[in-house]
């Protein structure tokens, strides 16, 4: 069998099988990525720009082909695939407008010499290790500030999105990018670690699990490479108080099942102040319920499957660790019976610290509810976590939900509202969420050589 496989998770059926690459194909690619990036290190800031709004262009031009694609190959709703694929043209469109300022020198005040300027260089081919639940949103934010810096990608994707995988491989022709610019590559672990150690591989960006983070920057590490890594998340909603329940609950059930509940920044611990707790919880529970999982190529379907079958067995395993020691299922609590991967929104209470739900990332689905006595308690409990990419805090009093947001550990902190991803907003996280930042001019910084230039007439 191919480790690559499109396989419906609606239904279960293997698409279409691809081959992986073998040992010649690897030593091919890697040529190519780097004797690509001699060149495309050179092309004028202006045509790498011109290309990347052309890329933006084509995804705006064939957004339902592109959005179909995920739906069934990693089951998102196909509404919500097509704003992915619109988010993705505006990051590749943002980076064509400001990747040229982003770049620009910077000149520094330091006496001695005639001049002192900063320069932002490319480094070289990069690799890219990208996950399945977002399969162009990944790929656009480490690939577009990129390829404007003039560095070339070697992007490895999930083996579930193998066919979107090769989409964007063509897209990027289609818009003029040089063939060796850009390869996808169909590969093994076991050929990507002897990738990254390859002296013509100048840094990775992963975006996954925990698992597969340590992994790669192990390999990174050994063979002194930059890491960016963005891996998972336990993110919290944290409701002081309410003016809008109705409003509150509406943000936060989309907050936590949006994209099937399989992203690393929604809101899987819903903590709120006592006060307000048992009204937010029956809404939201109703919220739950009232839920219905479809086909993912239904444009009226909200939830569709899960990923995989493994994905969705590993999720109702965790909340059966939970109810056995214990926790309430306030709604939901199994798998959706019939065909396909597809698990019931579920809703836990009474979560404690020797259930795999309290410290696991729940990457699906399902949410749990904690009730606090008052902010200072809420924060206390939304950082006793490992995981550390964003949160929000939701209150009629901004000011003092602010102060609450600046006292979360993690690298993003919204207040009344949630996850927002926008292509000049900074994302990355803190503790085992990850290393480094993507998207905004902090996009570009990564994978750059800040190149001092002093220049004394003497």
């Amino acid at each position: 069998m191919s480790t690559y496989q499109t396989v419906n998770p609606a239904t279960g059926e293997t698409v279409k099988e691809y081959d992986t690459l073998d040992a010649a194909g690897v030593e091919q690619a890697l040529e190519s990525a780097h004797q690509g990036y001699l060149s495309w290190r050179t092309t004028p800031i202006e045509e790498r720009s011109r290309i990347l709004s052309r890329v933006a262009e084509i995804y705006t031009e064939r957004a339902d082909e592109l959005a179909r694609s995920i739906s069934l190959e990693m089951g998102k709703p196909v509404r919500e695939a097509k704003g992915e694929v619109q988010l993705s043209a505006a990051i590749y469109a943002y980076y064509a407008e400001h990747g040229p300022s982003f770049l620009a020198e910077e000149t520094l005040d330091v006496p001695g010499a005639d001049s002192s300027v900063v320069q932002r260089r490319p480094i070289g081919a990069l690799l890219g290790v990208m996950p399945w639940n977002f399969p162009y949103y990944q790929v656009a934010r480490f690939a577009g500030p990129n390829l404007m810096v003039g560095n070339t990608v070697l992007l490895k994707h999930a083996p579930s999105c193998p066919a979107s995988a090769l989409l964007m491989e063509e897209i990027f022709r289609d818009a003029g990018l040089p063939e060796d610019a850009y390869l996808n590559i169909f590969a093994t672990n076991e050929q990507i670690a002897d990738m990254i150690a390859d002296p013509r591989v100048q840094g990775v960006s992963l975006t996954g699990s925990e698992r597969a983070g340590t992994a790669v920057a192990e390999t990174a590490g050994r063979n002194l490479k930059k890491v960016v890594l963005e891996l998972g998340g336990s993110d919290v909603f944290i409701v002081l108080d309410s003016a809008d329940m109705g409003a509150t609950v509406k943000a936060a059930a989309r907050a936590r099942l949006g994209n099937g509940g399989q992203a690393c920044n929604a809101a899987k611990r819903l903590i709120v102040t006592e006060e307000y707790y048992d009204d937010f919880v029956e809404q939201l529970t109703a919220a739950f319920a009232a839920t219905k999982t479809g086909d993912p190529l239904d444009e009226t379907t909200k939830l569709g499957p899960m990923s995989s079958q493994a994905a969705a067995d590993t999720l109702v395993e965790q909340v059966e660790d939970a109810v056995s020691k214990g926790a309430t299922v306030l709604t939901g609590g199994g798998k959706v019976d019939g065909p396909g991967a597809y698990v019931q929104p579920t809703l836990l209470a009474d979560v404690t610290p020797e259930m795999r739900a309290f410290a696991e990332e729940l990457f699906g689905p399902v949410g749990v509810v904690y009730k606090v006595k008052d902010a200072a308690e809420a924060l206390a409990l939304a950082n006793d976590s490992a995981y550390g990419l964003s949160g929000s805090v939701w209150s009629a009093d901004a000011e003092r939900a602010r102060e609450v947001a600046e006292g979360l550990d993690v690298g993003m902190a919204f207040v009344n509202e949630h996850g927002t991803t926008m292509p000049g907003l900074p994302f990355g996280g803190v503790k085992r969420s990850g290393v480094g930042r993507e998207l905004g001019p902090w996009g570009m910084d990564e994978f750059v050589n800040k190149k001092l230039v002093r220049v004394s007439a003497k």
